[in-house]
């Protein structure tokens, strides 16, 4: 165990216990060996017992790490003068998906927003898959929102199939996808799998890649135009492009906007960077143990933004731009939403909201760490992106 981590009490370690025990009769009915993706989705998403599927606190202070719609209304708000003119371009039609709601928090002040610059969709749809968020969204958004403002709240089971028009947004949702790990042997590509020692703990061994992971590893290969060396261990997600589409549904006219923590494909798999970059959260904490207290901790690996921008265009979406997160927001009013702060807010307030804006933006904190990336079909979307765009460095 990591020094420095605190210990959960007893109550959550049998509940980490039952989630072990599960994930144990797994792998003794698959040849004694699970893949690590399959590993990361039972730790994440088991019905009830994985770390987003179970009630525990995951956000702000009092949880495991914090987004940014959690530290205050900046980060929504932002985002919302960035779509409106995609909303209002598409017309009275148009509908905002956000996948994955976190605390509610983004949908409320992104609603607000959207209110007071007359570009309010016909209907706010929410992907949750976990019924305790679903519900916490719910609670904070009724109380929050004027009755015909929270009337446009849906939550969804699954992506709207039929057609669609407006615009999908998800923030840090690719970073919590359960992700394929690979190494090299011999020239030969393996598949990182979870095994069991003979105390029943989780171990890690390889396992020769399936074609579609093999494939993809030469793929990027020829695209950093040199064979990753023996030993080099990393992430990737073949599963990406099928994803977007799946969560994309229907959407004809409009825009998708991600944003995410990563890199360029280039920086992502650097030659000192021969570990990947797979981590745990707990208690505001990161440390490199995956396989410490299964469902009590978040388990991400950063985003291969060149892979998400080839899976939006090849969706058939344009790449509206890339940047990072400090630009982004600069770009899109957030000076403008501190100079209004200063002139109606009291001085309390004032000192929040610039203490907000300077850990969404400085270097050290999730300015640069963090990126945005959008794609449109038959809108301009590009606009949202006009200070210092980075797609060059894709």
């Amino acid at each position: 165990m990591q020094a420095d981590l605190p210990l959960p009490d007893d109550d959550a370690l049998a509940h980490s216990g039952r989630l072990a025990g599960l994930i144990r009769a797994e792998i003794a009915g698959n040849g004694g060996h699970l893949p690590f993706s399959r590993f990361m989705e039972r730790c994440l998403y088991a019905p009830g017992l994985g770390y987003y599927s179970a009630g525990s606190t995951k956000f702000g202070e009092a949880g495991d790490f914090t987004t940014a719609p959690e530290l205050g209304p900046l980060f929504a708000s932002c985002v919302a003068q960035a779509v409106a003119p995609v909303l209002q371009q598409v017309g009275p039609q148009a509908e905002f998906v956000e996948i994955g709601g976190g605390s509610g928090a983004f949908a409320e002040v992104v609603l607000k927003r959207l209110l007071a610059l007359d570009a309010l969709p016909a209907r706010y749809a929410i992907l949750e898959p976990s019924a305790d968020l679903r519900e916490r969204q719910r609670e904070r958004l009724a109380q929050r929102l004027i009755p015909p403002v929270f009337d446009l709240v849906e939550w969804l089971d699954a992506p709207p199939s039929e057609t669609w028009h407006g615009v999908l947004f998800a923030n840090e949702v690719i970073d919590a996808l359960p992700t394929p790990r690979f190494t090299l042997r011999d020239g030969e590509v393996f598949e990182e799998a979870v095994a069991l020692d003979d105390e029943g703990r989780f171990v890690r061994t390889d396992r020769p890649a399936d074609a579609l992971l093999a494939a993809a590893v030469r793929h990027v290969e020829r695209y950093l135009e040199q064979p990753f060396p023996d030993g080099y261990r990393s992430e990737l997600l073949p599963q990406l492009p099928y994803w977007i589409q799946a969560v994309m549904g229907g959407l004809d006219t409009g825009a998708m906007l991600f944003a995410d923590y990563g890199y360029p494909r280039r920086e992502y798999y650097l030659p000192d960077r021969d570990q990947g970059t797979l981590r745990a959260f707990y208690r505001h904490r990161t440390h490199a143990d995956a396989y410490l207290w299964p469902g009590l901790q978040d388990l991400t690996a950063s985003v291969d933004f060149t892979a998400l921008a080839e899976a939006g265009t090849n969706a058939g979406f344009d790449l509206a731009g890339y940047t990072t997160q400090a630009n982004f927001l600069l770009g899109n009013g957030l000076q403008e939403r501190l100079d209004e702060a200063e002139a109606r807010a009291d001085a309390a307030t004032l000192l929040r909201l610039r203490n907000e804006a300077k850990r969404l933006t400085l270097p050290s904190e999730m300015g640069e760490r963090f990126q945005l990336m959008g794609f449109s079909r038959d809108v301009e979307f590009g606009t949202a992106f006009l200070m210092n765009d980075l797609s060059w460095r894709l």
